[in-house]
């Protein structure tokens, strides 16, 4: 009977000894519920711009009669859906000029976009707007109205949260006919390089 009871109280001590020791015991970790931030944003830009307008024959950097070159203010708003898409309108006026050419444009655009890193987008601009010029340029007088297909392309960089600087190219019309550019008829059209910043909300 003592080597019964005996062994009963080794076998107890062992057992007891090995749950002791056993911290397997799977422990589940809590859950954090992370909200999802929302990624859509409405955002406000103010830029200066170069603006070529030319006979169609040249280009946005020759130097010669048949080119006016005008400095403007844009102005532009925009909706960012996700960091992918988003919508924007532009409106451009002839603050200087080399010639005495007033100008303006505006342009509602389809803005896709691909962020190259967290400060960094690349972007194009695709869409419809109107081109307005009436003056005198050296060698003509000169009335133009036209709507038609804009298209563009740049790159943005977040300096701080919520501020960022762009720099792009929007071609503003192409090829549109009047009959007293340089020559009659020709074919006109202008271009703007952009540099500005924006402020999203």
């Amino acid at each position: 009977m003592k080597k019964i009871t005996l062994s009963l109280l080794v076998i107890c001590m062992i057992h007891g000894t090995a749950m002791a020791g056993d911290d397997t015991t799977p422990v589940e970790a809590p859950i954090t519920v992370i909200p999802m931030m929302t990624q859509s944003a409405f955002y406000v830009g103010l830029g200066l711009s170069a603006v070529s307008n030319r006979e169609a024959s040249l280009d946005f950097f020759d130097i010669t009669n048949g080119q006016d070159r005008t400095g403007d203010i844009t102005l532009l708003a925009g909706y960012k859906f996700n960091p992918y898409i988003a919508v924007e309108g532009r409106y451009m006026k002839s603050m200087m000029q080399e010639d005495i050419l007033e100008r303006d444009s505006w342009g509602i655009f389809a803005k896709p976009q691909y962020p190259i890193t967290e400060s960094i987008n690349l972007y194009a601009l695709l869409g419809y707007g109107g081109y307005n010029a009436e003056g005198t340029t050296s060698t003509r007088s000169i009335d133009v109205d036209d709507t038609g297909f804009q298209w563009g392309f740049g790159i943005d960089y977040e300096l701080v949260e919520n501020v960022s600087v762009f720099v792009d190219y929007v071609n503003i019309a192409n090829d549109v006919t009047v009959t007293s550019f340089i020559n009659t008829p020709a074919n006109v059209s202008s271009d703007a390089l952009t540099v500005g910043v924006t402020y999203t909300f």
